[in-house]
């Protein structure tokens, strides 16, 4: 980063440092287990392949692309007239961009990969005016040529408690979700509408909170990625409904859209999808109160909603929820008639979904009828998945079409936000 950076925080107390052990994505999963803590807070530990010293107006490592030509239909009152394939790919995908250390890879996948959105990963004690200065370096990549001029979703994970990507000056402390179940909502809502101030203040525009997991509370200590932390709102549809709507309806009254998580719930698994593979939910149904707790987030509000990474085996056995046309078309889609903007969770390094190369994660996640993809711990894997979308689309027409409904969404909730 540039000479504008912070110095280093003090380390966070050791709770912060378990969290980071296994958090290291957008709407992510903790599990227990020691970790080491580090400068600016406790940063999520940065993977192996990233080389994050560069500065995001740094030159990239490779010869920058030319501007694409554009595709699909050019008729003037067409949304996405005049935009290339690469354009409209881009809008489609959310890059990791670390609050301690960004990497290169971070602002050349926006300058020169289209990438339209970005997410702020990690653990910052920096504060609001530190932070509004590192956005400010990614919007002012945004140009005609590389997001066709459309301003970026800048998101972070903002929740409370252990789950808090922002800290330091002009942030409030926010406390775990299982406190904030505890005010009456008109409060909730008041206060979450000031911890959407300072987030606007800081140019973030999109919180991937709040969690709307249903967690059995008998279970919750063996709930390692909700109930093990306090990240849910109680252990009741009511409980959930009435206190997430409230933190939903204060964050978008200061201008910062929230994204309802994990649908279909990630309150019964055992395991963790950051770090577990073939983690499964036996007990959830396609009419199960999990899922019509996020009916109700929808019928508030909502205009995004993050997919899980498990697996539903009375659902879809087949295929983990971010990547089943089932749970994403038939049931999210279908029968709680969502018509906006559906997103991966973090799927760049997840151990979930490592059995897919990136390119596969994120043509499997769009053609499910997933409209945002997002690459947050290894930012790294972002060109692939853009050459791949591109790749598919220009031999797929069937999946072009995907590609266009999910541009024409994505833009259609950026607009809807902006006005």
């Amino acid at each position: 980063m540039t000479s504008r950076r912070p110095a280093p925080a003090v380390t966070l107390a050791l709770l912060t440092a378990v969290l980071l052990a296994a958090c290291s994505g957008a709407g992510t999963e903790p599990s227990p287990g020691p970790a080491s803590s580090a400068a600016q807070g406790s940063p999520s530990p940065s993977p192996s392949t990233v080389s994050p010293s560069a500065s995001p107006s740094a030159s990239p490592s490779s010869t920058p692309t030319p501007t694409p030509e554009p595709t699909g239909s050019q008729h003037p009152d067409d949304v996405l007239a005049g935009w290339s394939l690469e354009q409209k790919v881009g809008q489609l995908l959310m890059v990791g961009v670390s609050v301690s250390d960004p990497a290169a890879v971070s602002a050349e996948s926006v300058r020169d990969k289209h990438v339209g959105n970005v997410f702020l990963h990690g653990r910052s004690t920096a504060g609001v005016d530190a932070t509004r200065e590192l956005v400010d370096e990614y919007t002012s990549l945004v140009s005609r040529r590389s997001t066709h001029g459309t301003p970026l979703l800048v998101a972070t994970d903002q929740e409370g408690g252990l789950v808090q990507v922002l800290r330091g000056q002009g942030f409030s402390e926010i406390p775990k979700a299982t406190e904030q179940a505890t005010w009456k909502p008109g409060t909730l809502e008041k206060r979450a509408r000031g911890w959407g101030d300072e987030l606007a203040a800081a140019g973030v525009n999109l919180n991937l909170a709040p969690v709307m997991d249903l967690v059995d509370e008998d279970a919750a200590a063996d709930n390692p990625p909700i109930g093990y932390f306090g990240r849910n709102y109680g252990y009741t549809p009511r409980s959930v409904v009435r206190s997430a709507n409230a933190f939903g309806a204060g964050q978008r009254a200061a201008g910062v859209e929230p994204v309802i998580k994990h649908f279909p719930g990630l309150g019964r698994v055992t395991q963790n999808t950051d770090t577990d593979a073939r983690v499964t939910d036996d007990v959830t149904t396609r009419d199960d109160a999990s899922v019509r707790v996020f009916a109700r987030g929808i019928e508030a509000g909502a205009r995004y909603v993050m997919m899980s990474s498990a697996v539903y085996d009375r659902i879809d056995p087949d295929a983990p929820a971010v990547f089943s046309p089932v749970v994403v078309g038939d049931v999210l889609r279908g029968d709680l008639r969502f018509d906006g903007v559906v997103m991966t969770d973090d799927v760049s390094a997840a151990a979930q979904v490592q059995d897919r190369s990136p390119g596969e994660r994120a043509v499997d996640a769009v053609d499910a009828g997933v409209d945002l993809v997002l690459a947050s711990a290894d930012p790294s894997v972002a060109p692939a998945m853009a050459d791949a979308l591109v790749a598919k689309a220009r031999t797929d027409p069937a999946f072009a079409k995907k590609v266009d409904a999910s541009a024409r969404r994505v833009l259609a909730a950026k607009d809807a936000s902006a006005g």
